[in-house]
């Protein structure tokens, strides 16, 4: 791989400014001095084949004590139910130590940063903050506990300069719950009731997820007012006549009806115009009407395309905009489309290339080579020309594969060799507790990402270590997400994994459940004899002679591919 060093140049962006000046236009953002230089990858990136992390915003790490307590949001909260420190600067802190990229990390996905309800909320568990970001009281503001605006250019700025894309996860479905500061959203905007039932396609979509929460009317087309309470707020910080004006240049551009959705879809939008965002996460598909993600994609592909013709310099590869959507309890075995129970819909005509799969953690218990044969085969059929994207745990299944973890090995094996994208949780690397004692509900799944362990515990230090091997092995390999799998021999297991696009061909191998010591691996067929091939897990160089590789370690996992 070759290395050119890419100059930033400076793009000035509009941001809120807490002026007095009602004028005011928005803040331009802090200049961001050079990036360091940049690995141009000999490998293409592919969505079908990325490795995610998924991180809690305020529970991953603590880049500015400053933020820890804003909006007065002194009140006591049950246990992991309140603000804990972390930031968008602590994520961008881990990305320029290189945590991520020495994982094979090449996506972040972090909960929403957007400015959350002030107040707490009793949601049976005892006092809850919007600590996890699905709380929105304004989708045009960052949460001051999360950092700023120029806290979240610099991040992406940085992210894009050691090649790892950005996804903001989104939430168009709901506003943050009612509160005593947290005045509820006009009713032409929102429905407080029902509450859904989850039976059929109508009360599971018209209706509010859960008691007090207040549900985006999604559906509508009626042009709505702007809520006084919005119109002040901005008002107070100066701004109020640049929002109207954006407003209004967005509305007659697009010819959409000033109605709930499309007011919510522009300023989500916005965040991709203004810094380059490569996707977005989207949250609550299901419940909420799905013509509205694929209007969300349209604008969002529209600002994407806009910000590369502004920033050709800054233009990391000719992918689209890309938007993943949970649609709780899809299975990849579902194909194309999800079942109400009285009505299916394809969610992948509606504007979103990849759907998170909540199937894996049940096939996991199956073998390796079930596992790949299952996904290899219905990704190259019902879903060919889409994604999944595979996770092994998450922040609101509480049911995860492993909970205990008493297999963390096992656990990124399956995750990050099974074919789709993959998606590591917070604490997977480093076996993060997931049964915190006092913790009710999610909580437990949430707690402060354990970097203390992994300073100071041997064995988490081992358990990292295998996950960055396979982790960069994966991010060297589109093959290994987004390529075709084939069995090459029953025992030891050895499989191969194919990728084609253009002239640009990936072709691996890899064993799994390896004996210790000396051991033949079957790649007859795929590698000829003579070749050379290069053990990345072992750090050892092989040739092929009469359709094997011999390895003599004590390792029970092989990556092969072609030596330099």
């Amino acid at each position: 791989m070759t290395r050119i060093t890419i100059l930033f140049v400076v793009s000035l962006f509009l941001f809120s400014c807490k002026q007095k000046n009602e004028n005011a236009v928005k803040e331009p953002l802090a200049v961001v001095d050079s990036l360091p230089e940049v690995e141009k990858r000999t490998a293409p990136f592919v969505w079908e084949g990325a490795n995610i992390y998924f991180l809690l915003t305020d529970r991953f790490n603590n880049g500015n004590p400053d933020n820890d307590l804003t909006l007065e949001r002194r009140d006591s909260t049950a246990i992991l139910r309140g603000f804990m420190g972390g930031d968008i600067q602590g994520i961008t802190q881990k990305i320029e130590e290189n945590y991520f990229s020495d994982l094979g990390v090449n996506a972040i996905w972090f909960t929403p940063v957007v400015e959350q309800i002030h107040g707490p909320t009793d949601e049976g568990t005892g006092n809850t903050y919007g600590y996890h970001g699905y709380w929105t009281k304004d989708w045009t503001a960052l949460d001051p506990n999360f950092g700023t605006k120029k806290d979240l250019e610099a991040l992406v700025k940085t992210a894009h300069s050691k090649g790892i894309r950005i996804l903001m996860d989104v939430v168009l479905n709901h506003t943050g719950p009612v509160t005593e500061i947290d005045p509820v959203w006009p009713k032409e905007w929102v429905r407080e009731d029902p509450t859904c039932q989850f039976t059929t396609y109508e009360n599971t979509t018209a209706c509010s997820l859960v008691d007090n929460l207040p549900d985006i009317l999604t559906e509508s087309d009626e042009a709505v007012e702007l809520p006084d309470a919005l119109l002040a707020k901005w008002k107070q910080e100066g701004r109020l006549s640049n929002e109207l004006d954006e407003l209004q240049l967005f509305f007659e551009r697009t010819g959409y009806p000033r109605a709930p959705r499309f007011y919510i879809i522009k300023w989500l939008a916005d965040y991709v115009n203004d810094l380059g965002i490569d996707g977005f996460r989207v949250d609550t598909v299901k419940h909420a009407d799905e013509k509205a993600w694929a209007e969300l994609y349209t604008e969002a592909s529209h600002a994407f395309e806009t910000w590369k013709k502004r920033n050709p310099e800054l233009v990391l590869d000719d992918n689209d905009f890309y938007m993943m959507g949970e649609v709780y309890n899809y299975g990849i075995s579902g194909g194309r489309e999800y079942d109400f129970g009285d009505k299916k819909v394809d969610y992948f005509a509606h504007g979103l290339q990849s759907l998170i799969n909540f199937e894996l953690k049940y096939d996991a218990k199956n073998s390796y080579d079930e596992i790949f044969k299952k996904y290899n085969t219905l990704l190259h059929t019902k879903l060919k020309g889409f994604g999944v994207v595979n996770y092994l745990t998450s922040h609101d299944d509480g049911q995860p594969f492993d909970k205990e973890r008493t297999q963390p090995i096992k656990t990124a094996n399956v995750l990050l060799l099974t074919p789709g994208t993959s998606q590591i949780y917070y604490g997977d690397e480093t076996s993060r507790d997931l049964t915190i004692w006092g913790a009710a509900g999610d909580a437990t799944l949430r707690s402060f990402m354990n970097w203390e362990e992994l300073d100071s515990l041997p064995e988490t230090q081992r358990i990292i270590s295998h996950w960055r091997k396979l982790g960069k092995f994966r991010d060297n390999h589109p093959a290994i997400g987004a390529g075709k799998h084939k069995r090459l021999a029953k025992k030891p297991y050895v499989f191969s994994r194919t990728y084609t696009n253009g002239e640009y061909k990936d072709k691996v191998a890899v064993g799994l459940d390896l004996p210790k010591g000396k051991k033949s691996l079957w790649v007859k067929g795929f590698f000829g004899d003579g070749t050379k091939l290069y053990d990345t897990y072992s750090e050892t160089e092989v040739i092929v002679q009469k359709g094997k590789v011999v390895l003599d370690n004590d390792y029970d996992i092989a990556l092969l591919e072609l030596a330099n």
